[in-house]
């Protein structure tokens, strides 16, 4: 029972450095004998607690390499293998009521600060289109929708949304529409909308903006039936 708490404690501790972004997703942690002599617990003890967050899905180990951060929660591993499998037309039915509903409740309990943080949001965004950096553009747009659910003061749904950012980035590099000036100007019309706590016209900036992808999914579809 002793050795089993000491690897849930070392677990616990290392968990919070990957929580707190002190080992950021992506990074190398620390060696085995780093963590030993940081942490003052025993080297198997260290070894069966990393092991148990490879377990969770927060850590990965490679050969050669080391043991890397893949993710600060073991809700998004488990979203991500679920998500895995569903359809382009699924992704974005799953965005257009996550975000439709966060734009509603966001025009509802936003801050002043969230209003503020939100227009300099929108306007990174629009600024990153010139440069044609496919991932600097999902970046930027997701930050801008995180920051929308922020706004709903919801920790709940921030915790679920944040945890889907992973696969929402990657079919964010199709998501790309032939006119790029209605995109921004939608999103302006988001923003402002929840600057002036109008919930139903929130709602109805997230479905415009998703409506150009929706259409393209279905025609997508359509055709692979045909075919």
């Amino acid at each position: 029972m002793r050795r089993v708490g000491l690897i849930d404690q070392a677990a616990a501790r290392f968990r919070e450095e990957v929580v707190s972004g002190r080992w950021p997703v992506g990074e190398r942690i620390p060696t085995e004998p780093a963590l030993v002599a940081e942490f003052g617990i025993g080297r198997n003890t260290v070894r069966e607690a990393l092991q148990s967050l490879v377990h969770a899905g927060l850590l990965r180990r490679e050969q050669g390499r080391g043991t890397f951060v893949i993710s600060r929660s073991e809700l998004t591993g488990t979203l991500e293998r679920q998500l895995a499998g569903g359809s382009r037309r699924h992704y974005l039915e799953l965005r257009l009521a996550l975000d439709s509903t966060a734009a509603s409740l966001a025009a509802a309990s936003r801050s002043d600060d969230d209003v503020t943080a939100l227009r300099d949001l929108r306007d990174r965004r629009e600024a990153t289109w010139p440069t044609g950096d496919l991932d600097a553009r999902a970046a930027a747009d997701l930050d801008l929708h995180r920051a929308i659910v922020v706004a709903t003061h919801n920790p709940l749904y921030v915790t679920l949304y944040s945890s889907m950012l992973d696969v929402f980035a990657i079919h964010m590099r199709d998501d790309e529409t032939d006119d790029e000036a209605a995109a921004h100007r939608r999103h302006h019309e988001l923003v402002e909308a929840i600057a002036e706590k109008d919930s139903d016209r929130a709602a109805a900036a997230v479905a415009s903006i998703f409506a150009p992808f929706m259409r393209r999914a279905a025609a997508e579809r359509g055709v692979a039936a045909e075919g």
